[in-house]
């Protein structure tokens, strides 16, 4: 291993404990992984940062995050974890999509991409897990501790790379009790008399999430949750209209979609990960089933196949789900 310009040779060891914290931007969460107490992980990024020089890390809101040195050790960290990645075994032993890879995604397209997807790809690939955290947020400036984000609208972010992975559409939506019983709207000014289901306002991250308030102000809430499956189940219950992702209510054939041509609010996913997260096989292999899954269900996401949902046209008559 070649050492660092300017440096003396840094303790492999140390290197790959640098590797953990880059990972997941905390000494205590880097520690546990490696059996070590967040003293001794403390210590040995001290004794790295005085073998090479610098300072390696930089703590930010969200965690550590690497400097431009520590960028250029992790590389040299990824070196020696597969150089002992092959000593340890046969080339099946050594599968380097393997760990763990920390995704932070909203709550439907978690369950409706990310989950099949990740289920696909550990059947290849089976030393790898993921953990995923739901919320629906702004790109974080900082994403120390994840390895992805996954986010509504295009991230204005800074040391990041952005991918954006397709488009989904919400829609208006009431079951068929909710309109048995107090009828359907014709027109965006009857959306008025009808209560709204859907996001908490005042916690609303996402401007381009605030559709039905913008485009139907009069319109009160009943039920806010900051889950959309909650969203899903209290539009089915009769709690009010919904403004659901089409590709989750339009699986249920006890949703109506109401006024499709005046509400098919478009939205794109992106994708933001950390600038050497790629390099990593485990993240890399995540990502590229994301993609592969997004595109392959964008006619589910864009609402252009219902899967069990009826729709409601402007002359108020139900057609038949497909």
């Amino acid at each position: 291993m070649t050492p660092i310009a300017g440096s003396s040779a840094p303790n492999p060891h140390d290197l790959l404990i640098l590797l953990a914290v880059a990972r997941t931007g905390r000494f205590t969460t880097a520690g546990e992984s490696l059996g070590l107490n967040h003293t001794t992980v403390s210590r040995r990024i001290a004794a790295l940062d005085a073998d090479l020089g610098g300072r390696t890390l930089a703590r930010t809101a969200g965690g550590w995050e690497l400097t431009e040195l520590g960028r250029r050790a992790m590389r040299a960290a990824e070196d020696v974890e597969t150089a002992v990645g092959a000593i340890h075994g046969s080339e099946e032993q050594s599968d380097q999509v393997s760990g763990v890879v920390r995704i932070s995604a909203t709550d439907g397209f978690s369950a409706f991409v990310i989950a099949p997807a990740v289920a696909q790809l550990r059947r290849r690939h089976p030393k790898l897990s993921v953990e995923i955290v739901n919320v629906t947020r702004r790109a974080l400036q900082h994403r120390s501790g994840l390895d992805l984000e996954v986010v509504v609208g295009q991230p204005q972010v800074h040391r990041a790379e952005a991918i954006r992975l397709g488009d989904y559409t919400l829609g208006m939506y009431a079951s068929r009790d909710y309109l048995d019983e107090f009828g359907a709207p014709t027109g965006i000014a009857e959306l008025s008399a009808h209560p709204l289901v859907y996001f908490v306002d005042s916690m609303l991250q996402v401007d381009d999430l605030d559709a039905p308030r913008r485009l139907v102000p009069g319109m009160l809430d009943s039920l806010s949750s900051t889950n959309v499956f909650v969203h899903v189940e209290a539009t089915r219950s009769g709690a009010g209209i919904g403004f659901l992702p089409c590709f989750l209510a339009d699986r249920h054939a006890d949703l109506v979609r109401l006024l499709p041509e005046e509400f098919a609010e478009r939205l794109p996913y992106w994708m933001v990960l950390r600038p050497d997260s790629l390099r990593q096989p485990a993240v890399a292999a995540v990502a590229d089933a994301l993609r592969r899954r997004t595109a392959a269900v964008q006619d589910a996401l864009r609402g252009i196949e219902p899967r069990g949902g009826a729709r409601l046209d402007d002359s108020g008559t139900a057609s038949p789900p497909e």
